[in-house]
């Protein structure tokens, strides 16, 4: 069962409200994608920790339900 874009943004954007969320699908099979989250949220944190705030915000669906995230997260400029 494959995961959706729509709710891959939905839920970061329920953790992170003022998340500009891009998402590509990789390899077209709804498995593998790969995200960029810019949030404020993510300010002064870690690279660690704003990857950790990105995979609790999709609810454990990592590894279940969405197989690959490719992530990059920053802090608005």
């Amino acid at each position: 069962m494959a995961m959706e874009e729509s709710e891959i943004v939905r839920l970061i954007k329920a953790a992170l409200p003022d998340a500009n969320v891009s998402i590509q699908d990789l390899a077209g099979d709804g498995d593998h994608y790969a995200a960029t989250v810019v949030s404020e949220a993510f300010r002064g944190k870690s690279r660690v920790q704003q990857h950790q705030m990105v995979y609790q915000a999709l609810q454990g669906n990592m590894g279940g339900v969405l197989h690959a995230l490719a992530l990059q997260t920053s802090a608005p400029e």
